[in-house]
């Protein structure tokens, strides 16, 4: 039930830092935002999506999607191809992003620790969760 308890609250941080950050931060923060949570949940550094999909997610025109990823482009952060963004420097959308991903990140983080998501590999070596979901199933 703990660990039910620390993943809504988690989940209510994400939800409510995301609104706060759609009224009051720029696009291409946002999107960096976006980019770096969706990254943190798989692995590799690239994620297959349209610019139509990330436009729904944030609730702006795709136009807006499209200038504010030509900008984090141009800035060498982020390559965009047709369905495709690969990240080309974390540590740059992580500059540029707003403080809402330290925030969101930080709760799932607490989650993962409080859910004891730290596992041992077959090597003995201990290794994170990708997800703090497969976490709290792996757990249960």
């Amino acid at each position: 039930m703990q660990q039910l308890l620390c993943y809504t609250q988690a989940l209510f941080t994400h939800m409510a830092q995301t609104s706060a950050c759609n009224r009051h931060h720029a696009l291409d923060q946002q999107l960096c935002r976006w980019l770096l949570l969706n990254l943190d949940r798989q692995q590799g550094n690239e994620i297959v999506v349209t610019q139509e999909r990330i436009a729904d997610m944030l609730g702006v025109r795709r136009e807006g999607v499209t200038g504010a990823a030509l900008k984090l482009q141009k800035a060498g952060l982020i390559q965009y191809r047709r369905g495709r963004i690969a990240i080309l420097d974390r540590a740059g959308l992580e500059e540029r992003s707003c403080e809402c991903y330290t925030v969101v990140r930080r709760a799932y983080d607490r989650l993962l620790r409080d859910a004891g998501s730290r596992r041992l590999a077959s090597d003995g070596r201990v290794r994170a969760s990708i997800s703090p979901i497969a976490s709290l199933l792996a757990t249960a």
